[in-house]
């Protein structure tokens, strides 16, 4: 388009040089007369031609308006018959649901009246095992009762030969024998004794820190650790957690054993972030320990040492998570709030929501080797093991294979994409030098500000959850 307007122009110009030469030359005018006729043909061929030009730029939009205003006529059309359509679609539907709500009407109120009957038998079982167990007679009075009248054999007349006992005989209860346990450290004691030796070794400070190994895969490299208590007993014995932790639930004792593992995760982690920036440290803590009165000094301590936030990684048991309720989860999301990160273990199987932890600050789930290559008998999940580690980055969550002993499950554990592991086969725990537990403590005054704020610390958790509670209700609604 460019080189046609030169060529016009270039012609147009020409054309009016040669009307002013024959001018010039035929009529006898003089050069000025002569150039100012061809400067007004030149003019007159300039304005022709913009009036053309414009001419043909309006049929050419009259014709694109023209294309369009069919294309839109089309789709308008075709949009017609789409919503007639659709207007059929869902007249179908509803139709569909109607005759569905209809079918599903008298199995409801079947569903429901045998529900309600299932509650009625529920409610006469328990009321007779009450009055069984509070009102019973022998056992046979019980077998006498039952058997029909005149019917004679051998249990009729087993019953008849053995003198009935007093009710009072049956019913007084016979004192429990005190629970033992088998963990040779604490032979002879029951479970109130147990408790007692595992308070007396927090309050000695005769819990001995050690720590595991958690190792990238292949190329072994240490980059978390696990942090395991050992109690050691008055004869110097050491004591694995397994073998104490359930005497310090029952006895109470979770939340000064989480006060005293906190405080020294706190100083190892200060002083391997010394060495390495870029290893990290797993502690362990009780459910007990979120809903426990001395938590807000916890979380006090927690606050003071945000820093080292992404080199401490909380871990709760799978069933621990799966029992928390509002208070526990109130308290995990206030630890959250400060940096820090949280770990699952002890699966017993592989359904887990990884959204659903992430949204908590889930970060790692720790499984058994022996579950991920299902070695434990058929694996209860939704996911075959080997897409597990995919599943969990997807949210953000590592994987680690646990209690690894041998070296064909770590080849095997490399085709399902596990990244780190942990086991004896790396390293068994090991203990913490004394000079790596120093530095860090819980101050009194936190312990006198922790008592004078204990109470409204607890109301405020507790405002906190009903609004939650009304807030759920609310979107409910």
């Amino acid at each position: 388009m460019r080189i046609s307007a030169i060529f016009i122009a270039v012609c147009m110009v020409l054309i009016a040089a040669s009307v002013g030469f024959v001018i010039y030359i035929r009529f006898g005018l003089t050069g000025a007369e002569s150039f100012l006729i061809g400067l007004g043909v030149l003019t007159a061929l300039a304005v022709y031609n913009a009036i053309a030009a414009r001419s043909r730029d309006r049929s050419e939009v009259s014709s694109q308006i023209a294309t369009l205003s069919r294309g839109s006529a089309d789709l308008a059309r075709q949009l017609a018959e789409f919503g007639a359509k659709l207007s059929t679609m869902e007249n179908k539907v509803d139709a569909v649901l109607d005759k569905a709500l209809a079918t599903a009407q008298p199995l409801a109120a079947e569903i429901e009246e045998l529900s309600t009957l299932v509650k009625r038998l529920a409610d006469q079982v328990a009321a007779h095992e009450t009055a069984l167990s509070g009102h019973a007679s022998p056992v046979s009075q019980v077998t006498r009762a039952n058997q029909p009248a005149g019917q004679s054999g051998v249990p009729h007349q087993a019953s008849a030969t053995i003198p009935p006992a007093p009710v009072a005989a049956v019913n007084e209860a016979a004192p429990a024998a005190p629970a033992q346990t088998t963990t040779p450290a604490f032979a002879g004691l029951d479970a109130a004794g147990v408790a007692a030796t595992i308070e007396k070794a927090i309050d000695s400070n005769t819990v001995d820190l050690y720590l595991q190994p958690i190792v990238t895969l292949p190329q072994r490299k240490v980059r978390y650790y696990e942090a395991l208590s050992r109690l050691k007993t008055d004869n110097g014995e050491l004591v694995a957690a397994g073998d104490f932790i359930k005497f310090a639930e029952t006895g109470g004792l979770m939340p000064k054993l989480d006060k005293l593992s906190v405080l020294r995760c706190v100083q190892v982690v200060r002083r391997l972030l010394l060495k390495n920036r870029d290893i990290g440290l797993f502690c362990n803590l009780s459910t007990a320990t979120l809903t426990d009165s001395g938590f807000p000094q916890l979380l006090e301590f927690i606050e003071a040492n945000r820093a080292i936030a992404p080199a401490l990684v909380f871990e709760f048991a799978q069933s621990a998570v799966r029992a928390m309720g509002p208070m526990e989860h109130e308290a995990l999301a206030a630890i959250a709030e400060r940096g820090f990160r949280f770990s699952m273990d002890n699966l017993s199987d592989l359904r887990v929501e990884p959204r659903e932890l992430t949204q908590r600050g889930f970060r790692f789930i720790k499984a058994p080797a022996a579950l991920l290559l299902n070695r434990v008998g058929a694996a209860s999940t939704d996911i075959h093991p080997a897409d597990m580690s995919d599943l969990l980055g997807r949210f953000g969550i590592d994987l680690i294979a646990e209690k690894i002993e041998a070296e064909g499950a770590v080849v095997d554990l490399l085709d399902y994409d596990v990244r780190f592991g942990q086991g004896f086969l790396f390293s068994p725990p090991r203990p913490v030098r004394a000079e790596a537990l120093q530095g860090v403590e819980f101050t009194k005054s936190n312990e006198d500000k922790n008592e004078a704020d204990t109470a409204k610390a607890n109301a405020g958790g507790a405002g906190r959850i009903l609004a939650q509670i009304a807030r759920a209700s609310g979107r409910s609604g």
